[in-house]
């Protein structure tokens, strides 16, 4: 039995798990993400930049954190979630964590991330709610229409000059942006933002440092269209995380699938796998990609809707999902 704890002893740090969900629809072609405005507990403002929507786990009310996470997530955006997955537990010190939301004012707040895909971005009508662009807040991850210009005009000119003469930052920012001839990696889209962050180029760099030295600094503004819109706390972090996950997942799993209507054409299946990759794939060989699969089925129906020359309708072969395990979709480029 311990005895009396002293009083220059620090107590026990109350620790919360909050829940954040990377909910991911495509509109229009685009990959959007859901995002929320939190309102201020104190002054009830909504806030300045986005967030992913998020929540506390509640021991007493939710039965697992999944159930937790949908059940918060149709409160603040009136939107049922589909298919879910978790994706990563973020628990650094330090994070800059949006307390007052979360609860009790507590010192150290775990987050645990989600990805979900639905597909349909339906309005949700509910207050401070809205469906955004991936792109809004990595610009530079769109390869669809060729290398982003920005890359070479701002982003690589402000990492060359953070680097200076260090070797190492300068291979990992080479790598990381295919700068001088690297090639572009598609899923390291977590290590460009953090990289972005370690050099002072994401906005919200300069807010976690001031916070951490006791301070309470506004919400940034975005430092440039280049380098994308902040958002609350390490949301965008978790954003990317989550769109890494995705974009590797969909080569060995078939869960792009949960972002197509009951019926699609080919060639709505390929918009939707090259807005979530980023990058243009070569037609044919992306159909024979399918064809070899065996992942979709034939109605022996048209869409007249196409704009164009009616094209054949297909579904999922979900029953597939319980006969045997199913592969993703590899990405044939399009290369010049």
């Amino acid at each position: 039995m311990s005895g009396p704890r002293d009083q220059g002893t620090p107590g026990p740090t109350s620790v919360v798990i909050g829940l954040s969900a990377v909910v991911v629809a495509i509109r229009d072609g685009e990959a959007v993400v859901l995002t929320v405005r939190p309102h201020d507990a104190v002054t009830d403002a909504a806030s300045p930049l986005p967030g992913l929507p998020f929540g506390p786990f509640d021991p007493a009310g939710h039965r697992t954190f999944e159930l937790g996470l949908r059940a918060f997530v149709t409160q603040q955006t009136r939107f049922q979630l589909g298919y879910v997955e978790q994706l990563y537990t973020f628990g650094d010190e330090g994070r800059d964590a949006p307390r007052a939301e979360m609860g009790a004012g507590a010192a150290r707040v775990v987050s645990v991330g989600y990805l979900g895909l639905t597909p349909t971005a339906v309005e949700t009508q509910a207050p401070d709610t809205a469906w955004a662009p991936w792109s809004a807040f990595f610009p530079w991850e769109d390869w669809r229409h060729g290398r982003p210009a920005l890359l070479d005009e701002a982003i690589a000119p402000a990492l060359r000059r953070w680097a200076g003469d260090d070797p190492g930052k300068a291979s990992r920012t080479r790598l990381a942006f295919a700068l001088d001839g690297a090639p572009w990696n598609e899923e390291r889209v977590l290590e460009r933002y953090e990289l972005l962050y370690e050099a002072g180029l994401a906005p919200e760099a300069a807010r976690d440092q001031a916070r951490a030295e006791g301070h309470a600094p506004a919400e940034p503004a975005a430092l440039s269209a280049a380098l994308g819109e902040p958002m609350i706390s390490d949301h965008r972090r978790i954003l990317a995380t989550g769109l890494s996950r995705l974009r590797g997942k969909i080569k060995y799993r078939p869960v792009v699938f949960e972002l197509m209507p009951a019926e699609f054409t080919l060639s709505a299946l390929q918009r939707t796998v090259e807005a979530i990759a980023g990058v243009p794939l070569h037609k044919q060989n992306f159909r024979r990609v399918v064809e070899r699969e065996d992942l979709v089925q034939g109605l022996g129906r048209q869409d007249a809707d196409t704009g164009g020359r009616p094209a054949e309708l297909f579904r999922f072969r979900r029953e597939i999902l319980a006969a045997r395990p199913a592969t993703g979709l590899s990405l044939p480029l399009l290369r010049d």
